[in-house]
C-alpha cells in the first residue's frame, strides 16, 4: 500500500509529489498522458511561486531555462510599472515554457522518491475507513491510504467523488499560440494598436525573432475538444483583423474556455482536489499555474503530518479552509479583469477609470499583490499583521536568507531573543537563533509553507503554537 497516490502529474501533482517526499511519505503518481504535452505553451511565474522555489532549493534551475520580465502590467493588461521597493527578493515574472516547470519538478519529485507512472489512466475508486482503492483503465487496482486529484479541470477524480464544481461555463472561446508572421513588423504593430485601443483582449505581440504570441478572442463556434489549426487562426484572424499578418510555421497553438467554476469542497473523507481540479477560471493576469502549485505546498506537509501520525486534530481540514477563499478572490479578480476587457461602452469607461486610480502607489500595489499572491494573509486568529502572512526571504548574518533555512519543508523557529526553543517538536522544527536577523519582531515561528503561524517572545505561548501546528510533543 502507498501513503498517497496522486492522479496527474502536472505542475501541481509534481510539486505535491515532492512536498510529500520530503517529509518521507511514499507517493505514486499516475499520469494518464505517456509523452508530455505537445505544446509549448509559454507561463509565468509570479513572485510567490518564485518564493515557494527558492524555499525548496529549485529557483537557480528555473532561472536557467526561463526569462525574467519586469513585474507589472498583471491587472487586465492594464500598463504600470511595478510598485517600487515590492516586499521581496524575487520581484520579477518567469517567463517560461509550462512542459520545462513540468520536467524540472517531476524530476525533483523523482530524485526525492516519488514514483510516476505515465500511461495510468483511473477509472473508478472507492474508499474505506482504511484508504482508497483506485482501479485503472485496464483493470488493475491499486491501494493507498490517501488520494488526490490533480487531474486537470475535468478531473475524473471530482467527477467520481461527487463534488459539485458551481459557476459559470465558458461564454466563448479564445484562442492562443506562437506563430511567424511575414508582413512587416511595422505594419502588424499599427494594426494591432489601432484593434486594441477598443479591444484588451486582441494580443498580437513579438515573441523572439519574426515569432508572436498571439491571443485572439473567436468569432466562430468550434468544437473545444479539438486542437485549433493555422486556418482557424487565418480566419479568425481576418474576422477580428481584416487580414491574417501572413502568419505560418505555427509553434503551438491551443483553444480555451473563459469557464468558471470552484469545488465546493477540497476534501471528501480521504480523497482531496488541488489545481485544476478544484478551481478552473480564465487565464487573464495568468494565475491558474501559480494557484496550483501554491495549493500544493499549502497541502503537502498536512498531508504528510496526517500519515506519518502527528498532525493535530483538524490540520488537515485548515487546506481548504485556507485555499478554498484564495481561489475564491483569484475567480473574482478574473471575472472583474475578463469585464474590463470588454469592448462595450461602459466596460472601456471603467477600464480608463481604474486606469488613473492605479497611479495611486496604493492601488497599484494592493493590484498587483492580489494577482502574486504575496497579499494573501490566512486567517489564523488575532495577532500582528505579519500573522498568517508569508515570510519575505529575509536577510540573515553570513550572507544567509531565511528561505534557505526552509529546503527541507520542516517548520522553523527564527528567534533573535537566544531564550526559545523547539525543544519537544525538534524533530519537526528547526531552531535557529540569530540576534541579526532582519526580523521586526522578537521571534517568529514558520511553517512548512513559509507562512508566520506565531509571533512572541513567551516559551509557554510557543509551546501551544506548536502543539496547534506540529501536534503532540515527542515522547
Amino acid at each position: 500500500m502507498q501513503d498517497v497516490i496522486i492522479v496527474g502529474c502536472g505542475p501541481t501533482g509534481a510539486m505535491l509529489a515532492a512536498e510529500l517526499r520530503l517529509h518521507g511519505v511514499s507517493v505514486l503518481v499516475l499520469e494518464r498522458d505517456t509523452e508530455p504535452a505537445a505544446q509549448v505553451r509559454i507561463v509565468g511565474l509570479h513572485i510567490r511561486s518564485l518564493e515557494l522555489m527558492a524555499m525548496r532549493g529549485l529557483l537557480d534551475r528555473l532561472l536557467e531555462r526561463g526569462r525574467r520580465r519586469p513585474a507589472g502590467a498583471y491587472f487586465a493588461a492594464i500598463d504600470k510599472p511595478a510598485p517600487k521597493d515590492l516586499d521581496s527578493r524575487y520581484a520579477y515574472l518567469l517567463g517560461i515554457p509550462q512542459p520545462v516547470i513540468v520536467q524540472q519538478l517531476e524530476e525533483h519529485a523523482l530524485a526525492l522518491g516519488a514514483q510516476v507512472r505515465h500511461g495510468a489512466a483511473v477509472a473508478a475508486f472507492e474508499q474505506d475507513d482504511d484508504g482508497v482503492t483506485v482501479e485503472l483503465a485496464g483493470g488493475e487496482r491499486l491501494r493507498a491510504r490517501f488520494l488526490v486529484g490533480c487531474d486537470g479541470a475535468r478531473s475524473t477524480v471530482r467527477k467520481h467523488l461527487g463534488v459539485a464544481f458551481p459557476g459559470e461555463p465558458s461564454p466563448a472561446d479564445t484562442l492562443m499560440g506562437e506563430l511567424e508572421a511575414s508582413r512587416p513588423a511595422e505594419e502588424i504593430a499599427a494594426r494591432v494598436a489601432e484593434i486594441r485601443r477598443t479591444d484588451q483582449r486582441f494580443v498580437f505581440a513579438p515573441f523572439g525573432p519574426g515569432a508572436y504570441r498571439v491571443i485572439l478572442p473567436a468569432v466562430a463556434a468550434s468544437d473545444r475538444a479539438e486542437q485549433p489549426t493555422l486556418e482557424d487562426f487565418s480566419r479568425e484572424l481576418k474576422a477580428v483583423a481584416g487580414t491574417d499578418f501572413g502568419i505560418h510555421s505555427p509553434r503551438w497553438l491551443s483553444r480555451f474556455g473563459n469557464a468558471t467554476r470552484l469545488a465546493e469542497r477540497y476534501r471528501v473523507g480521504r480523497v482531496l482536489l488541488a489545481g485544476d481540479a478544484a478551481h478552473i477560471h480564465p487565464p487573464t493576469g495568468g494565475q491558474g499555474l501559480n494557484l496550483g502549485v501554491q495549493d500544493a505546498v499549502n497541502l503537502g506537509w498536512k498531508l504528510a503530518a496526517q500519515v506519518r501520525g502527528w498532525a493535530p486534530d483538524g490540520l488537515l481540514d485548515t487546506y481548504h479552509a485556507e485555499r478554498h477563499p484564495v481561489a475564491a478572490d483569484v475567480l473574482d479578480n478574473t471575472r472583474a479583469q475578463l469585464a474590463l476587457s470588454s469592448t462595450e461602452p461602459g466596460a472601456q469607461a471603467v477600464r480608463r477609470l481604474l486606469t488613473e486610480l492605479m497611479d495611486f502607489d496604493v492601488v497599484n500595489r494592493h493590484l498587483l499583490e492580489k494577482i502574486s499572491a504575496i497579499g494573501i494573509r490566512y486567517d489564523l486568529g488575532p495577532g500582528p499583521d505579519l500573522l498568517g502572512r508569508r515570510m519575505p526571504d529575509l536577510d540573515l548574518p553570513e550572507s544567509r536568507h531565511v528561505y534557505g533555512l526552509l529546503h527541507h519543508a520542516r517548520g522553523l523557529l527564527l528567534d533573535r531573543t537566544g531564550r526559545l526553543t523547539a525543544g519537544a517538536w525538534a524533530d519537526r522544527v528547526d531552531a535557529v537563533t540569530e540576534p541579526g536577523a532582519d526580523l521586526d519582531a522578537p521571534a517568529v515561528l514558520l511553517r512548512p509553507d513559509g507562512h508566520v503561524a506565531w509571533i512572541g517572545a513567551d516559551q509557554q505561548d510557543l509551546d501551544d503554537h506548536l502543539a496547534r501546528w506540529f501536534g503532540k510533543a515527542a515522547g
